[in-house]
């Protein structure tokens, strides 16, 4: 299982983090990838001049948008799984 930390601290959050979320919500289950890949919300993944940013193994990927959101889960996260 792929854990996928999405951080919702107060400069992401501001950003659209929720927002991000539900997209990231909606394309695993779209994709039926409920067993392969978790999300879960984290408080500052220190990146917070480049949020909102999330955490796919020990990696940290920042500036993702809501309008990059799909883009950024196939290039980061689709493809570990």
């Amino acid at each position: 299982m792929l854990s996928v930390y999405i951080c919702v601290g107060s400069s992401c959050h501001l950003k659209g983090s929720y927002q991000i979320m539900k997209i990231f919500q909606d394309i695993i289950k779209e994709m039926h990838l409920e067993d392969k890949v978790e999300l879960k919300a984290s408080f500052c993944l220190g990146n917070c001049t480049k949020g909102v940013s999330i955490k796919v193994g020990e990696e940290v990927i920042g500036n993702v948008t809501p309008e990059n959101a799909k883009e950024k889960f196939k290039e980061h996260i689709l493809m570990r799984v």
